[in-house]
């Protein structure tokens, strides 16, 4: 009998303490009438960072230094005999400054983008002078003459070749009449480089996915921007299908293994980047959904890449990483804001690391930085997709 009476009591007391412990969490709840109201807002979008006159200003020095500074100089030719050891000057009347020819072809592009975005800029006068003693019709016959060399088939393929393109591209769409003499000066180098990409890219079996020059999705981004421009069909069409056939079935891109220690371009940003010019919405929807599917969510993070030294002009590679990355992000998140505006902090992070070290720098990144700065800070208006 004791025990029953003990045992009574012990449940008792239990489904009191139950009761008492289901009151109080029901309670708190009942308290709590508004659950959101604690919850931090979230802070709206930042804006893409903008290339200020200011900053132009003090870019626009970079090219002007540089363009007819003939030495250092990188060649990267090959010599088929005594009569090619000529002065780079002669080799290349109008593209031999800024250490090797591409830089010398984007530090171009850079005086006209300037020019473009603001004709009263300081030193227009100058500028303007520099592009019309270089891009001559006698100095691109010679720079043509040099691509039929025996030897120089392959030669700039298709780094040099892009930035080529891009000088062109932003030539015909500048509204001044400098623009149209140089654009037609330029024209046979340009048709000779459009040429050379449809004749390479059917033979290119393999994408080439570095950080550096040779990237085959950055050569085909820009090529396909000058493409667009002017409506260069059959450009269009060999870009257009040698991207798909590349990239198309790509999934799980593993972004979390760059950079490089000397990447200047992310290859699985680069990808990207050609993907959503090539691809209608739907597709690029579909594809990017397994290329890097956490590249919509607000979480999404990519550290910057840093620089232990300045002074080496391959460790410097990952300044033009950060704008590179920048500009991809930047275009993406212009293109479609529904779904990537929450990238734009970061490319600005990016941006933001490697643009105060720039002016100023030593020639290992003074003669090519500027012109992937500016490409950064003017890449939220780039080419969209076709539908």
């Amino acid at each position: 009998m004791k025990h029953f009476l003990f045992l009574l009591c012990s449940l008792f007391i239990i489904g009191c303490n139950q009761k008492s412990e289901t009151t109080t969490t029901t309670d708190t709840t009942e308290v709590s009438k508004d659950p959101l109201k604690d919850q931090k807002k979230p802070e709206p979008p930042a804006e893409a960072l903008k290339l200020t006159q200011e900053q132009a200003s003090k870019l626009i020095a970079l090219p002007l230094a540089c363009i007819q500074t003939e030495y250092p100089n990188k060649l990267n030719q090959v010599i088929g005999g005594k009569k090619d050891i000529q002065e780079p000057s002669v080799l290349h009347p109008a593209f031999y400054g800024c250490f090797d020819w591409h830089s010398s072809v984007h530090g171009h592009w850079s005086l006209v983008k300037i020019l473009k975005e603001f004709p009263q800029i300081a030193k227009s006068e100058e500028a303007r002078k520099l592009l019309a003693t270089t891009i001559t019709r006698e100095h691109i016959a010679a720079e043509v003459a040099y691509f039929h060399g025996k030897h120089n088939t392959s030669y700039e393929r298709t780094y040099g070749w892009a930035w080529l393109l891009k000088l062109a591209e932003e030539l015909h769409t500048w509204e001044d009449p400098l623009a149209r003499t140089l654009e037609e000066n330029l024209q046979p180098l340009t048709d000779l480089i459009a040429q050379r990409y449809i004749d390479f890219l059917p033979k290119l079996r393999y994408a080439i996915r570095v950080g550096e020059h040779p990237n085959t999705a950055f050569g085909l981004s820009f090529a396909w921007d000058y493409a667009i421009a002017v409506n260069h069909k059959a450009l269009i069409n060999s870009i257009r299908t040698k991207a798909i056939e590349f990239y198309k079935n790509d999934q799980g891109c593993p972004l979390s293994w760059e950079p490089g220690g000397y990447d200047f371009l992310s290859p699985c940003l680069e990808e990207i980047d050609i993907m959503r010019r090539v691809l209608n919405k739907e597709e690029f929807e579909k594809w990017i959904g397994s290329f890097i599917p956490d590249l919509q969510a607000k979480s999404f993070r990519l550290e910057t890449g840093e620089v232990s030294d300045r002074n080496d002009g391959k460790l410097v590679h990952l300044d033009g990483l950060n704008f590179s990355r920048a500009w991809v992000l930047y275009g993406l998140a212009d293109q479609y804001p529904e779904d990537y505006t929450h990238l734009i902090k970061i490319a600005n992070q990016h941006v933001s690391y490697s643009l105060p070290n720039l002016v100023g720098d030593s020639y290992e990144g003074g003669h090519w930085l500027g012109s992937f700065a500016i490409y950064a800070l003017g890449a939220s208006n780039t080419a969209k997709a076709t539908e």
